[in-house]
């Protein structure tokens, strides 16, 4: 795609980065890769120079985002002389005392190599931090981290985070770099030289046109690249202001005022122990995105043995034993009784990519939790497994918390699970703190009357027979009988008599009848007719009854008391023959778990009529029972 855009440009634009290149009045200069830093003391003021890279102001806000990401909020200072130490120094400070995290920088040690070993060992046993931020050149690197070692601070429990001004080469590591090193890098595993090279042409590529476009023009050189420049003031056309704001292929390559990118991305890597540095996270956006949930802080080193006093805990989201919230948006971290935990999120389901995202965890089981680890005085890592739920063993493989365990990913596991045979086979259960076995969730009235329970003794369908139907149609058939009847409805015409007096209408027949139902002495006008009187009669007799049979059921629905569905167990009636009811008994239960193990092992019919109803979690079947959608509801 480049090669075509740029044979386009190749013609237009050659003679033009000839003199950009080779003649401009002031150096034009685009970086692909920087193994060291380079200082602004090296850099003409009067130059226009572009590095793809990061500044170490950059790197240092990284550097915290990894510490605020694991929690790591004690930490101390280490530096030598090297220059831009005392920038680095600055914007660790102002980021920590502007922050509404916890940060304890405890010891801000500068070293001056010069001094001799005796002078380096005194100042490096101030250190009394796990995490320790070091920043100078590479050969200063390796005598400092030397003396470290020496000193038993570059073990598992020490953590050396150093910009990418440490590591530099990542080819050539020293053999004095303790395994478990973290650094700060530019992203050159994934925006290789080449990529880095055509970017650059881009840019300038860029930035000429755009400016011979608007000016017409491109500024005549006074000098070469090597010569003296005769004046001490940027015009106001210059080549750099065009530079410094591009969008080359839908990238954003902007560059700040002191030349870096913008935007950089950079990666995390951490010295293995194999000796190589491994790509561990990334920084992109202003977002970071580990590969680890919990630090591996063990498996950098061969020969050490990790650390019993240091766990790491896998748990389930489940209230209220285990709640999990988002952290706080103002300092990114957890609030008061609360703990650090990572879940992992799937970006792309086929390929199973993700990243970690910090939650805090609280409820029943974190307090205990933070109970135990200050009675047994151990640290840990919590994380929250994505692998299944509890723990079921699918095709010889376990999934879940279980398998957690099993598979040693975690030391412990840490939540509401059932004893059974099958999990005890492979892992060690703690005496239960609550009661243990299954038990069943029932929906219940809580004894409160709704504004519709008048109408509760009769479904709607007696309603609306009782008053479309049977009132309407009594009433059509008294004021027909009547209208007939020889004595009826103003029959003095009839008769040749003066038509005055009253006329029994077809409402008076409604509101007749309406009376008699309600028993209610309002004013009326009877029928006349003898088969009129009949039927009002035979009326009267049903008022009778549906009013009698109304307030007797009446009581019952206004009256409503708390109630719970009984069952007895597994093999209650309601279980085992769900069909004998009407509507037909639904129950289910949470699969991926030993209640279903042991229904499917001991009652299949059961089990293959419960799948249908069976939830997600036990969230799911709470928001079931209580909205009555599927009442009654039993959740095992």
């Amino acid at each position: 795609m480049f090669q075509d855009r740029f044979l386009a440009l190749k013609e237009r634009y050659i003679t033009l980065l000839k003199r950009i290149l080779e003649a401009q009045e002031w150096q034009a200069t685009v970086v692909a890769r920087a193994v060291e830093t380079i200082e602004e003391d090296c850099q003409d003021t009067m130059s226009t120079f572009f590095q793809f890279g990061a500044s170490i102001q950059q790197e240092a806000i990284v550097m915290l985002k990894i510490m605020q990401e694991y929690d790591w909020h004690v930490f101390s200072l280490v530096t030598s002389t090297f220059p831009g130490y005392r920038d680095f120094i600055s914007i660790i400070k102002t980021t920590v005392e502007n922050s509404f995290v916890g940060w304890d920088m405890q010891n801000v040690i500068v070293l001056d190599t010069a001094f001799g070993d005796a002078k380096t060992q005194i100042q490096l046993k101030k250190i009394h931090s796990s995490v320790i931020l070091l920043y100078c050149s590479k050969d200063e690197a390796v005598y400092i981290l030397d003396e470290a070692r020496s000193l038993g601070l570059t073990g598992y429990d020490f953590f050396w985070i150093v910009p990418s001004l440490v590591s530099g080469n990542t080819e050539i590591t020293p053999k004095e770099f303790p395994s478990g090193l973290i650094s700060v890098s530019y992203d050159e595993w994934d925006y290789s030289l080449e990529a880095r090279v055509r970017d650059g042409l881009g840019i300038i590529a860029t930035a000429a046109s755009t400016m011979l476009e608007k000016y017409s023009f491109i500024p005549e050189a006074k000098t070469s690249c090597y010569g003296q420049l005769e004046k001490n003031e940027r015009p106001s056309h210059t080549l750099h202001k065009f530079m410094i704001n591009v969008t080359w292929e839908g990238k954003d390559l902007s560059f700040t005022e002191d030349g870096y990118q913008a935007q950089p991305k950079l990666v995390v890597i951490v010295l293995n122990k194999d000796r190589a540095w491994e790509k561990v996270g990334k920084w992109e956006n202003k977002t970071l995105s580990l590969k680890y949930s919990v630090w591996p802080r063990f498996s950098s080193f061969i020969d050490s043995d990790p650390d019993d006093n240091h766990l790491s805990i896998v748990t389930l989201e489940e209230a209220p034993f285990v709640v999990v919230e988002d952290v706080d948006p103002l300092t990114e971290s957890c609030v008061k009784n609360t703990v650090p935990c990572h879940k992992f999120v799937k970006i792309n389901n086929s390929t199973n990519e993700g990243m970690n995202v910090k939650k805090c965890c609280k409820g029943f089981c974190i307090d205990i939790l933070k109970k135990l680890s200050k009675t047994v005085k151990f640290t840990y890592d919590l994380y929250l497994v994505t692998n299944g739920k509890h723990g079921k063993k699918v095709n010889n493989v376990w999934n879940g918390m279980i398998g957690e365990v099993v598979y040693q990913r975690a030391v412990m596991a840490v939540g509401s699970l059932t004893i059974n045979e099958e999990r005890s086979e492979v892992v060690d259960f703690s005496v239960p703190f609550v009661e243990t076995g299954i038990s069943v969730m029932v929906s219940r009235s809580n004894g409160t009357v709704s504004p519709s329970a008048f109408l509760e003794p009769f479904s709607a369908s007696v309603w609306v027979m009782m008053f479309v139907m049977l009132l309407i149609v009594s009433a059509m058939a008294v004021f027909i009988f009547e209208y007939f009847s020889p004595v009826g409805y103003n029959r003095n015409l009839a008769k040749g008599k003066a038509p005055h007096g009253p006329s029994f209408t077809i409402g008076k027949a409604v509101w007749l009848l309406w009376g008699l139902v309600f028993n209610n002495s309002v004013p009326v006008q009877n029928p006349k007719g003898t088969t009129s009187k009949i039927m009002v009669s035979v009326w009267a007799f049903f008022a009778v009854i549906f009013l009698a049979s109304y307030t007797a059921n009446l009581a019952a629905f206004m009256i409503q008391e708390e109630f719970v569905d009984q069952v007895t167990g597994l093999s209650d009636k309601k279980f085992q023959r769900p069909y004998d009811y009407s509507p037909p008994f639904r129950f289910g239960t949470v699969p991926n778990g030993s209640t279903e193990r042991n229904i499917r092992n001991n009652y299949p019919d059961m089990h293959l009529y419960m799948t249908k109803y069976n939830q997600k979690g036990v969230e799911d079947a709470l928001v079931s029972l209580k909205t009555g959608h599927f009442c009654p509801y039993h959740v095992l």
